[in-house]
């Protein structure tokens, strides 16, 4: 057997390891959708509903180097909600960074009008429908619960089937301009109440000026059963 035929045979026997090794060097796509995967479920698990993720393809010709350890990150403003971009950096061996799209969806209930909705009108139990679907498409602050609806009324009047979102509803105030509030104050060891007159409309939980029988003018927080919560 000539030199030159040993060379050729030792070369053949070769070829088959050959790609093998170059993939071990190589970080598989696949790798990098679980490293995605696993961090969009982590970062959605608080959300309300029932969560599915879905990772982007991965275009399978990418040359980057084997990261045992792949991190995965948000870019600033991004976040486990609908359609998002998703971060994977390798620090070692090689420094690569990776951008994949990925979605998330999150079924749950939502509060919807059941009837035409009035502007202004306080809303009742009976106006008002719990619907399913993915809440990573509705509007944003959506309601979710009747409760986060009931009692409170609209900014404009709404059509049936209308989504509520809870920046559109204004609460029932809890006291009117000129009306006669207890003032009511409390902490260690002490505990004040006097009457005073609310200057102005305020809901549960909003700020609300008050003036005393002396002519004072106070700032607290005004409370159902006009009360005036102030801090001294």
């Amino acid at each position: 057997m000539t030199p030159r035929l040993v060379t050729l045979l030792i070369f053949a026997a070769l070829l088959p390891v050959l790609p093998q090794a170059h993939a071990q060097g190589r970080q598989d796509a696949a790798g990098i959708k679980r490293t995605v995967d696993e961090f969009l479920k982590i970062q959605s698990g608080g959300l309300p509903g029932q969560v599915t993720v879905a990772v982007g393809a991965i275009d399978p010709r990418l040359n980057l180097a084997a990261c045992p350890a792949p991190q995965a990150f948000f870019s600033p403003g991004a976040r486990a909600w609908g359609k998002t971009t998703v971060g994977v950096r390798c620090t070692a061996p090689a420094a690569w960074t990776l951008y994949v799209q990925a979605s998330v969806t999150v079924m749950g209930d939502y509060v919807a009008s059941a009837a035409p909705l009035v502007q202004g009108q306080e809303i009742e139990e009976r106006q008002l429908v719990v619907l399913q679907g993915d809440l990573t498409s509705l509007p944003a602050g959506v309601a979710t619960d009747v409760s986060q609806v009931i009692g409170r009324s609209t900014n404009a009047s709404l059509p049936p089937g209308t989504p509520l979102r809870l920046d559109t509803l204004r609460s029932k105030p809890v006291v009117q301009p000129g009306q006669l509030v207890r003032l009511v104050s409390s902490g260690s060891g002490f505990s004040v109440s006097a009457e005073a007159r609310a200057m102005s409309t305020a809901t549960d939980g909003q700020v609300v000026r008050v003036k005393t029988a002396s002519g004072q003018q106070i700032s607290g927080i005004a409370k159902a059963g006009g009360l005036v919560e102030v801090a001294f």
